[in-house]
Order: C-alpha cells, then sequence, then structure tokens
C-alpha cells in the first residue's frame, strides 16, 4: 500500500509508528472501502440501533444513537445509507442533523458480537430521517462487545433531558464506572468524524472525578482511527447506553492519550491509556425505546481491577 492509497490521515500513521503497527494497519487497511457490499447492505438492514457521531454548532463532538425496528437502515445503493430516524429535541446533536453534517456511524449487533462503520456526509431525506454519502465502509473484529440481545418497551414515549451539566453528578458517576460498553466520536484533521465502539469488563471505565474519565485502549485491529483522530484533535464525544431502562448518558470533552508505561499498568490489559476532560453533560431517558438482556462478557474482555472505596 503506498502513502497515496492509504485510507490513513497523519494522526494516525503517527500513532501507528509510535505503536510499532504500520505493517498491521496497512493489512487492515486493506479492508476500507468507499461502498456498502451486499453482506454489509443485509446487516445494517437487519440492525434497531446505529450509534451516530457528529459535531454541534459549537464545534463539540457528541456521540448519540438512532433507533428504529428492523429495516430503519437501508443501503439505497452502493454509496448510500438511508436512515428513517433522526435525534430528537433533546438531544444535543438535533440542530446539527437537521442539516447537512459530517458523520461518523456504527451498527452493533452485540447478538452475533459483530460491527459495521459507515462514516461520511449526513443530510435530511425530508421525511424525518437521514441520507449519508458513504465515504469509509468497514467491519471490525467481534473483540470486547458483549452479548445481549434487545428487547421492545411498548411503552417507550419520545427521548427527554433528565439533567445537563459540566460535570458528572455522583449518580452519573456510578453509571460510567460500572458500564461494560461506551462509544466514542472523534474528529479527523479534515473535519471528518468517526464512532467507535469500546467495551470491557464493569470498570473498565475509570471515574477520576466528577470532569476527568480514563479507559484503557487494548489490542486491536491496529488502524488507530480514534487514538490518530485524537493526535491531531482532542475533542471527543462519548454515548455510555444505559441497557437496562433505555437511557443513554452523553458526555463531550477534549481528550488525550498517555503512552506511559505507569498509566497503561494500573489498567488491566491497557496498551495504553485515554484521559477524557469532561466539558458537557446531557443525560436523556427513553434515548431508545429498547431494552437489552443481561450481558455475557466478551472472552477477550482483560480482567477489570476494582475501583478503591470512595474514589466516588
Amino acid at each position: 500500500m503506498t502513502t497515496t492509497d492509504t485510507p490513513y490521515h497523519p494522526g494516525e500513521r503517527a500513532v501507528q509508528s509510535r505503536a510499532g503497527r504500520l505493517d498491521r494497519a496497512d493489512h487492515s487497511g486493506r479492508a476500507v472501502g468507499s461502498t456498502i457490499p451486499a453482506v454489509a447492505a443485509r446487516f445494517l438492514t437487519e440492525r434497531r440501533v446505529l450509534v451516530v457521531g457528529a459535531a454541534d454548532a459549537a464545534g463539540r463532538l457528541w456521540a448519540t444513537q438512532l433507533s428504529g425496528p428492523a429495516g430503519f437502515l437501508r443501503a439505497a445503493d452502493e454509496r448510500t445509507l438511508a436512515v428513517a430516524a433522526r435525534p430528537a429535541e433533546a438531544d444535543p446533536l438535533a440542530a446539527a442533523l437537521a442539516g447537512p453534517a459530517e458523520v461518523g456511524t456504527i451498527a452493533l449487533d452485540p447478538a452475533a458480537r459483530r460491527r459495521m462503520r459507515v462514516n461520511g456526509r449526513a443530510v435530511p431525506d425530508g421525511r424525518g430521517g437521514l441520507v449519508i454519502a458513504a465515504d469509509q465502509v468497514y467491519a471490525n473484529c467481534p473483540k470486547y462487545i458483549q452479548r445481549r440481545s434487545p428487547v421492545d418497551r411498548p411503552a417507550a414515549g419520545p427521548p427527554r433531558r433528565v439533567a445537563t451539566g459540566s460535570a458528572l453528578s455522583t449518580v452519573q458517576q456510578l453509571l460510567m464506572s460500572t458500564a461494560d460498553t461506551f462509544f466514542v466520536a472523534t474528529a479527523g484533521p479534515d473535519g471528518r468524524v468517526d464512532a467507535s465502539h469500546r467495551g470491557g469488563n464493569p470498570g473498565f471505565l475509570r471515574v477520576l472525578g466528577p470532569d476527568r474519565l480514563r479507559w484503557p485502549d487494548y489490542a486491536g485491529n491496529s488502524m488507530f482511527m480514534t487514538l490518530g483522530n485524537l493526535e491531531l484533535d482532542p475533542r471527543a464525544g462519548l454515548l455510555v447506553p444505559d441497557w437496562e431502562t433505555g437511557g443513554a448518558l452523553l458526555v463531550t470533552g477534549e481528550a488525550r492519550t498517555d503512552w506511559s508505561d505507569p498509566a497503561a499498568a494500573g489498567l488491566p490489559g491497557a496498551e495504553r491509556v485515554v484521559d477524557l476532560t469532561v466539558t458537557g453533560v446531557v443525560e436523556l431517558a427513553d434515548a431508545t425505546p429498547l431494552t437489552w438482556t443481561d450481558p455475557e462478557y466478551s472472552p477477550a474482555n482483560p480482567a477489570s481491577r476494582p475501583l478503591a472505596s470512595g474514589a466516588l
């Protein structure tokens, strides 16, 4: 793969080089396309949830989730993903996705431990949904995905804000510290957005204070798209789903990668760690009309060391 046909920008190449993974990254990069293959189109059509990352009017990055019945996602053609949903008014991305926006998306099938990413430019479809012109399309490995299945909540209302702020409350810190899954949105130097999945045993996402989070970077496909974006642009948005209630915690802030050995040693399985300074929080109830079954944790998850008593 030459520098002219690589899917990676300079930030991603810098991180791949520092990690000693250039060759593996080049191998993984061959899977990145600009079209939606037939097998991916079928996968998307069966999904109930799509995670979307984008920037708001102030330039802050957020990750949120859209949901609907099977079929609400549809590959209209090999370059276009139609989404029959848009963020509700309570969502911090409602205004941004009411017009053209760069988006990073990830569709997850927790039951089968499969995931597919489609990044590109979204525009409203005029019928309450989105049309995304695909720019990057690729699948990821099943590592760190907890197996669970969706359950409909027929009485669920529309998403609504139950709390906002610039830091995490004690209850929100507890939700973060017991999470086994979150999603992170980042942006590259050209403004293109990426949304990625992070998973581990409860406790892998550490709350170091009301405005500071830390998580491990485990061994993966060596593409380093999230860390490569953060190398050049510290903005990040996190989505932490509440699988039991259908709620969600959305966080925005700035992140940096800590490559030091002491930092990695503090989180089992970490090759490096990411620290996020929280600048905004939105808690949504009824973020999705789904709840999920109890998790079967991924066998790839490293063991998590519990936080010391009183850490919250």
